[in-house]
């Protein structure tokens, strides 16, 4: 008798967007046009927001002024969560690469949602910890991965490989300065790179912003 073939996990169905316009008071709709600073580091952390539409740039600026980018976030991501943790001040900034449409949860709404609904929980228990795995390959990456590699692998997480769905066809303009923070480079580099990787048809320009392509996955497994 052949062996019975493992059942397949069920994909939840909880849609995140849905329970969280049921909550009531204490959440509001917000829209913010590209570029507009969102929060500033600083300001008081009582909030977390849910990016329904649009890209959300995080970043930080140290004592002496230099700024540098911690990471940019799509629909379907949260940010702000320190304010859970008991965080007063924001550690960092939030600006809006893009046009955007967020939720804004005030502290004790979301604590409540949290409570109330454990598949939301649950749901967002899995955000914080990817997230979390996001930042130690990002360190790995850092520790031991070529400028160039580490500009591919950006690029691929900017177009969301390897999530679930379809990979978006672009990237919404960033400019080489803000990805030779967040590789750890200098923007001629970054330069350099990027035309090389357009020459390989690895990626193009266009109008909107920038297109990648899968073969760009070659640049990341090539030893």
């Amino acid at each position: 008798m052949a062996p019975t073939a493992p059942a397949k996990k069920k994909k939840t169905d909880f849609d995140p967007r849905k329970f969280l316009a049921t909550i009531g008071s204490g959440r509001k709709v917000v829209a913010f046009p590209k570029k507009q600073t969102i929060f500033a580091q600083g300001d008081p952390a009582d909030a977390v927001f849910y990016i329904q539409e649009g890209k959300v740039r995080l970043s930080v600026v140290s004592k002496n002024g230099k700024e540098a980018t911690l990471g940019i976030l799509s629909g379907g991501q949260f940010f702000g969560e320190g304010s859970l943790a008991g965080q007063s001040r924001r550690m960092g900034s939030a600006t809006a690469m893009t046009e955007c449409e967020l939720l804004r949860i005030e502290k004790k709404a979301m604590m409540l949602a949290l409570h109330r609904e454990h598949e939301f929980s649950d749901l967002f228990v899995a955000y914080l910890l990817e997230r979390n795995i996001r930042y130690e390959e990002d360190l790995v990456d850092q520790l031991f991965n070529s400028s160039e590699k580490r500009l591919a692998r950006l690029l691929l997480l900017l177009a969301r490989f390897g999530k679930d769905g379809v990979p978006e066809a672009v990237i919404p303009k960033i400019s080489q300065e803000t990805l030779a923070e967040m590789i750890g480079t200098t923007r001629s580099r970054v330069s350099f790179f990027m035309n090389r990787f357009r020459e390989l048809g690895f990626l193009d320009y266009g109008e909107k912003g920038l297109q990648v392509h899968s073969s760009l996955l070659n640049i990341v497994l090539h030893d």
